[in-house]
């Protein structure tokens, strides 16, 4: 019987605590990151969340890109806020995909898995408040089908002043003294590099009601490593790797 006891505290806490598989910019070592088939591939492959990054470009829209510039993942050159979308659209981001709008994101996920969106470049956090609000008022979209995160903390924090009702987290590199940050208390996650997390770091957030995200763990050993600290979920290149 007291083998019994611990075993359905176990489970009653993983109903609790549901457990979340992310796939870090779609599936990114199977398909080319960023991309509308990178994210169907991690749909696929059953993740809870799409991580996506954002920049606005020149004639305004929201895109879908990590880096300031478009040289390491298309054939094109230059920065991409200086790109119209027209100019980007005809950029192969990689086996004949285009670079995505994050409408055209938001349009195929079509609320099957919940979306992260980075907000990269600046100018990003009241444009995505406004397209959040106008998937919610008028396509019958939830505030909580969308998680908002940056490394940013004042652009984040203009997103959060914009649209409270979604979730937010704050991205690190390190997790040495976050907690000293006046804005984590708006925080619902913190993401940190899986190299720098410890088990005294996660129970500290969880303590202070943050979820833990770790990030890019991509070794199947390293991710049963990461669900036994008791972090609240996983960014990894293959979504395969989650198992149960």
């Amino acid at each position: 019987m007291m083998k019994i006891v611990p075993l359905i505290l176990l489970l009653a806490f993983a109903t609790l605590h549901p457990f979340i598989r992310i796939g870090h910019r779609g599936a990114y070592d199977y398909e080319p990151e960023n991309t509308l088939r990178s994210f169907e591939k991690a749909i696929e492959l059953g993740v809870d969340m799409i991580e996506l990054d954002v920049y606005q470009c020149a004639s305004h829209e929201l895109v879908v890109m990590h880096d300031d510039d478009v040289d390491r993942t298309t054939n094109g050159h230059g920065p991409v806020e200086a790109k119209t979308l027209a100019q980007l659209k005809l950029l192969d981001a990689g086996k004949g995909e285009k670079i995505p709008t994050l409408q055209e994101v938001f349009d195929l996920v079509n609320r099957k898995v919940k979306i992260n969106i980075e907000l990269k470049g600046p100018h990003t956090a009241q444009a995505t408040a406004d397209l959040i609000y106008l998937y919610v008022n008028s396509k019958g979209w939830r505030f909580d089908d969308f998680y908002v995160s940056s490394f940013d903390h004042q652009e984040l924090m203009r997103f959060h002043a914009a649209c409270p009702q979604v979730k937010i987290g704050g991205l690190y590199e390190s997790s040495r003294k976050p907690f000293a940050k006046k804005n984590y208390k708006s925080f619902y996650a913190i993401g940190v590099a899986k190299n720098s997390l410890t088990q005294k770091y996660i129970d500290r957030a969880h303590k202070k009601g943050l979820k833990i995200f770790a990030y890019t763990v991509n070794d199947a050993d390293e991710i049963k490593k990461m669900k036994a600290m008791g972090v609240d979920g996983i960014f990894s290149n293959y979504p395969d790797k989650f198992g149960a």
